[in-house]
């Protein structure tokens, strides 16, 4: 029904996407709202283009301004597009393409880390602490984090595959520059981000240093 809607270019009834999904209107107007309550679509009292009514206007649904994306596990090609993009943008006078785009991906982490540490003051910080502060960000940009122990934390989806199969050291390397910058800008001294391939996860891992020790208040 969501592309048929899409397709219409107009807004539809709930009777024209049932007779478009063989189902009954009491059907389609129950998946229409579950769209509608998504933000997928939205709807309104209107006539059809073309068509009038006497009484009251008839519910019509329309496709909302949302992009859709679907990808189990999570991929995100666009945060690595930005900083392709903007390595590009922003490339020095005799640098190479991909010295500037590990500096970028670690200046955007540095930023990421910054960000963060404004926003939750921790204070100093120890590897528990900080590794439980880099979940939120690593779930939100579908590196499936995992707390192996109290002090490591591995990825267990990399977000830029398969793009990282045809250019591991590119793709690793600014997952890894990115990561390490997040900790570098949320000043988490006694944590690494740590080279660890296995297959099927990511690359980098987060652990305490050799000479991290406890949390501190």
């Amino acid at each position: 029904m969501y592309g048929f809607i899409r397709r219409a270019h107009r807004p539809v009834t709930r009777e024209e996407a049932a007779g478009d999904a063989g189902i009954s209107a009491k059907l389609a107007a129950f998946h229409l709202d579950k769209l509608v309550s998504a933000g997928l679509l939205r709807s309104r009292f209107d006539s059809p283009a073309g068509v009038r009514r006497v009484g009251r206007r008839p519910r019509v649904y329309e496709p909302a301004d949302t992009d859709i994306r679907v990808s189990i596990p999570e991929r995100r090609p666009d945060v690595l597009a930005e900083i392709l993009l903007d390595s590009v943008l922003g490339q020095e006078p005799g640098e190479d393409p991909q010295d500037a785009a590990l500096r970028t991906a670690r200046r955007r982490g540095e930023e990421l880390g910054a960000a963060e540490r404004d926003r939750s003051r921790p204070g100093r910080l120890g590897p528990e602490r900080s590794l439980t502060l880099c979940e939120a960000m690593l779930e939100q940009h579908g590196f499936e984090p995992h707390r192996e122990t109290p002090t490591r934390l591995s990825l267990l989806n990399c977000p830029f595959h398969p793009l990282a199969a045809r250019s591991p050291e590119l793709v690793c390397g600014i997952n890894h520059a990115f990561l390490d910058g997040y900790l570098t800008g949320l000043r988490a001294g006694a944590t690494e981000a740590a080279l660890a391939p296995r297959p099927g996860r990511c690359c980098v891992e987060l652990r305490a240093t050799s000479t991290g020790t406890g949390d501190t208040a």
